[in-house]
């Protein structure tokens, strides 16, 4: 089992009477159903349902709400949830004392599976000072990277902000929508987009056979059907592609390139050809 510290994430503190109610109304996800033993995923997006944030939520042992969230977007994310917050009873407010962690392989006992996939591992929030930090190590969080990338689970590297729809960043089939709560920003095209099966593109883990400088996938027509996403680990990349095209030949420049179908985007891949 490695356990790590990620760096590359950071925490915000929310709590106040309203905490809950003002969560609901933003975000993709059922945030009634957060509790100690259950975190969630969720995403904040645009009216047009473009993601903007995309966050992991975790139940303080005060009553609080953790927000776990890409490090280089807390900033932003803190200035766009106070945007919001008007005269609601909410605090908000960076908890710098915390850090994010998470295991590959075995559970840690007592701790949470990431709520996206189990197949992910560990996800948890604790006091910086409560692992060894030798799992701070640039090794650890390569290897988290590279773990990551295997399963096609995108982070903000990949994920960018007003970039792509909600739901081609596969959140439907992470956890990370509720499709019978209430309203929240963005929840008109996200709901049309499930309903009419017409999320038509996906983030997904693709294999890469050489290096090559450049970022537009190809079907051997020449058609473009994609794109990559962020920065490869290894021969591992995500890609924004056409689902159609899966089947096909795909090629970055003059190399191949192979699709990979971890278990829990397969449903995305049916009635693809």
């Amino acid at each position: 089992m490695t356990i790590l510290m990620l760096q590359d994430r950071a925490v915000l503190r929310m709590q106040g009477a309203d905490t809950m109610a003002f969560l609901q109304g933003l975000l993709s996800n059922d945030v009634a159903l957060l509790a100690a033993s259950t975190p969630l995923y969720a995403g904040l997006l645009s009216p047009q349902g473009k993601l903007l944030f995309a966050v992991l939520l975790f139940a303080g042992d005060d009553g609080a709400v953790l927000i776990d969230v890409a490090a280089d977007e807390a900033e932003g994310l803190l200035k766009r949830l106070s945007m919001y917050k008007l005269r609601k009873a909410v605090d908000i407010a960076p908890a710098p004392e915390l850090a994010v962690f998470a295991s590959i392989g075995t559970m840690v006992p007592g701790h949470t599976a990431d709520p996206r996939t189990p197949a992910l591992g560990g996800r948890w929030i604790a006091a910086t000072d409560t692992i060894d930090t030798a799992a701070d190590s640039a090794d650890s969080q390569a290897a988290w990277h590279s773990h990551r990338l295997q399963l096609g689970i995108a982070e903000a590297a990949e994920l960018g902000s007003d970039e792509l729809l909600w739901l081609e960043t596969g959140a439907d089939l992470l956890n990370g929508v509720s499709f019978t709560k209430g309203c929240y920003v963005g929840q008109e095209n996200t709901a049309r987009m499930h309903h009419r099966d017409k999320v038509r593109r996906r983030i997904v883990p693709v294999q890469l056979a050489g290096t090559v400088d450049d970022t537009t996938l190809r079907d051997d027509a020449g058609r473009v059907v994609g794109s990559l996403r962020g920065t490869a680990a290894g021969n591992l990349a995500l890609a924004h592609l056409r689902i159609e095209a899966v089947d096909a030949p795909i090629l970055l420049g003059p190399t191949p390139v192979t699709v990979l179908r971890p278990d829990w985007l397969q449903p995305a891949f049916a009635g693809a050809a």
